[in-house]
C-alpha cells in the first residue's frame, strides 16, 4: 500500500447522504465498508469529522449567536457525528475508539496522542471529536493538526467532487481537474481546499493533501494502492 497510516478528513455533511440535515445510516454503512476494505489491508485509520450536517458555528454567529456558544455546539455536533460513525465501523466489525479535544469521560476518550497512536498500531480506527477543542478553528485545521501529530503519511479529504479544479466544476463546465498541484500554486490561483489555516500548518509540516471522491465506491482502495484518484496537493 502506497501509504501505511492516513487521516481521513469528511465533512459533516457528507454523512446527511440523500437527506437535507442530519445523518444518513445508508451513507454511514457505505463509508464503514470502504473503511473495512483499506484497514484489512493493514493500512492504519484516523478520522476527523465534520459538523456540518447538525449545526455550524460561523451560521449561528452570522444570525446573532456568540461565535464562542455557537463554535462549542459546533464542536459538540462532530461528536454527534462521531458515534454515529463509530457505531457503524462497529457493525463492520472494526475495533474503534473515539476521542475528542474536549472531556465528555461518559461518552469517548479524551484526546491523548500517544494514546491514539497506540490504538492505530494496534490496528483500531480511531475518531477524532470536538475539533481541535478551541473556537474560531475549523475541523480542517483539527484533520491537519491530528495528522501531524500522530504523524500520518498524508491527508486524505474526501468530497463531493473528484479533485481540485480551475473553478467550481458544478458552476463552470469548462473548469479543468489537477492531478497534482503544489501548495503554492493553490494560494496563487486562490483555490479553496482548506481554509487558510489549516492549508498553511499542512505546508509548512510537509505534509501533502488528496482531496478526492469519497461517495465513489471503490475510490478509497484504489488510492491507496496507488492509483491517480483525485488530486495531490505537494511542496
Amino acid at each position: 500500500m502506497k501509504y501505511k497510516r492516513i487521516l481521513l478528513k469528511l465533512s459533516g455533511e457528507a454523512l446527511m447522504g440523500e437527506r437535507q440535515y442530519g445523518i444518513d445510516p445508508k451513507r454511514l454503512a457505505e463509508y464503514a465498508q470502504e473503511i473495512k476494505e483499506v484497514t484489512d489491508l493493514g493500512v492504519e485509520v484516523a478520522i476527523v469529522i465534520g459538523g456540518g450536517n447538525i449545526f455550524r458555528g460561523v451560521a449561528g454567529a452570522s444570525n446573532g449567536m456568540d461565535r464562542v456558544q455557537g463554535d462549542h455546539m459546533g464542536m459538540l455536533a462532530t461528536v454527534i457525528n462521531g458515534l454515529a460513525l463509530q457505531s457503524a465501523l462497529e457493525d463492520a466489525g472494526i475495533p474503534t475508539r473515539l476521542q475528542t479535544a474536549i472531556k465528555i469521560n461518559e461518552v469517548a476518550e479524551p484526546f491523548i496522542r500517544r494514546k491514539a497512536m497506540r490504538h492505530l498500531e494496534k490496528g483500531r480506527v480511531v475518531i477524532f471529536g470536538g475539533g481541535t477543542g478551541n473556537p474560531y478553528f475549523t475541523t480542517d485545521s483539527a484533520a491537519v493538526l491530528r495528522a501531524i501529530e500522530i504523524e500520518a503519511d498524508v491527508i486524505l479529504k474526501g468530497t463531493r467532487v473528484d479533485g481540485i479544479y480551475t473553478a467550481d466544476p458544478e458552476k463552470d463546465a469548462s473548469a479543468t481537474k489537477f492531478d497534482f498541484i503544489t501548495f503554492e500554486d493553490v494560494l496563487r490561483k486562490g483555490l479553496k481546499v482548506m481554509d487558510t489555516t489549516a492549508f498553511t500548518l499542512s505546508q509548512e509540516n510537509e505534509l501533502p493533501i488528496i482531496v478526492f471522491d469519497m461517495n465513489t465506491n471503490g475510490n478509497l482502495i484504489k488510492l491507496l494502492k496507488g492509483e491517480n484518484i483525485g488530486t495531490k496537493v505537494q511542496l
